[in-house]
């Protein structure tokens, strides 16, 4: 087989990408027939298909799914944009949204955005920047040049973890504002007639804070004390605002909702360090239904989520737009289930 020496690029460095020509090279075949058997292997001989495979798993070629997308218009790559790759709200329905997308032959592209539109700005047109089949979009509320730059590519999106009336494409969630509003009924049904909420740095989660605050009060509760977060949800963050609802605010007893179960657990962690008994003095309700809220104790009580169905249902949606069957709902609700257990 044909020893190829790697070209000198200008300035002396040497350049050491092995492309089509190379492969050519070394098969003794034309670029044009490495072309036709990576695209089309039946047009091609068994024979010359050989070959071409030998000098490829020589060389380590990788093929340019770029320009083989623009070619064919299909790249069978399906990007994801997620707040977070450690939250296991999010990673969860990934997995379940990946599985069901390589079962049908499409690679995910996954990036993490953060909370800030800006950020998720940048990170949509380097994912377009790769001419994906699809794009997965976690939440509802996006930069007008994001909306701009989806509609232009014209393919389709899924917006998952909320629902919309006015989608991109299609949507796959649940109401966070009815979300917040059956916590503050469930609160009220407990009897409680004081509350407190500890919200991290998120908009989803401000919106249930604020649809539980209001719900609550309506319906004959006192007061509702607010403890926002300056970050992501954490253990040390719910400690950190039992301290400061009971040192600064005096919240001694009643309920409170977390916007996570994460939250939920540093709030109980502290409030049995300073011997406040849950639920009896303090009722304590997370959001999540995280692996762990079963098994603390007590209990936790929280708002559960299909997060694998959440995952399946935006793949299934984004499988019938991309493979032209039967157009899915543009509003897919899901709904959501308060778990009823021991801290509550």
């Amino acid at each position: 087989m044909e020893q190829v020496k790697p070209r000198r690029a200008k300035g002396g460095r040497t350049s050491g990408r092995v492309t089509m020509a190379t492969v050519g090279r070394i098969a003794g075949v034309s670029q044009v027939t490495v072309s036709r058997a990576l695209s089309e292997p039946d047009k091609v001989s068994p024979a010359t298909l050989k070959k071409i495979q030998q000098a490829i798993e020589a060389t380590g070629f990788v093929p340019n799914a770029i320009a083989g997308a623009l070619a064919s218009k299909r790249s069978h790559l399906v990007t994801a944009l997620v707040p977070s790759l450690t939250n296991i709200v999010y990673s969860s329905f990934v997995k379940t949204f990946s599985e069901r997308m390589r079962e049908f032959g499409y690679q995910i592209l996954l990036s993490e955005t953060g909370f800030d539109p800006r950020d998720e700005e940048t990170l949509i047109a380097a994912h377009l920047s790769r001419r994906p089949d699809a794009m997965l979009l976690t939440g509802i509320h996006h930069s007008a040049r994001s909306r701009q730059m989806l509609l232009g590519a014209d393919i389709p999106v899924v917006e998952v973890w909320d629902m919309t009336s006015t989608p991109i494409d299609m949507c796959v969630g649940f109401s966070h504002v009815e979300a917040g509003r059956a916590v503050a009924d469930f609160a009220r049904e407990l009897g409680v007639e004081r509350a407190a909420t500890v919200t991290a740095n998120d908009e989803r989660a401000a919106r249930r804070r604020d649809a539980f605050a209001q719900r609550f009060l309506q319906a004959g509760g006192q007061s509702v004390e607010a403890y926002d977060c300056d970050g992501p949800a954490s253990i040390a963050a719910g400690r950190g605002a039992l301290k400061a609802l009971v040192d600064e605010k005096g919240f001694a007893s009643g309920v409170i909702f977390c916007s996570s179960d994460a939250l939920a657990h540093g709030v109980l962690i502290e409030a049995q360090a300073r011997g406040i008994a849950v639920p009896s003095e303090i009722a304590l309700i997370g959001f999540g239904d995280q692996e762990f809220a079963a098994h603390l104790e007590p209990p936790l009580t929280t708002v559960l989520v299909d997060r694998e169905r959440l995952g399946h249902a935006a793949a299934d949606a984004l499988l019938e737009r991309i493979e032209g069957g039967e157009a899915p709902a543009a509003m897919v609700d899901l709904g959501f289930q308060i778990i009823r257990r021991g801290s509550a």
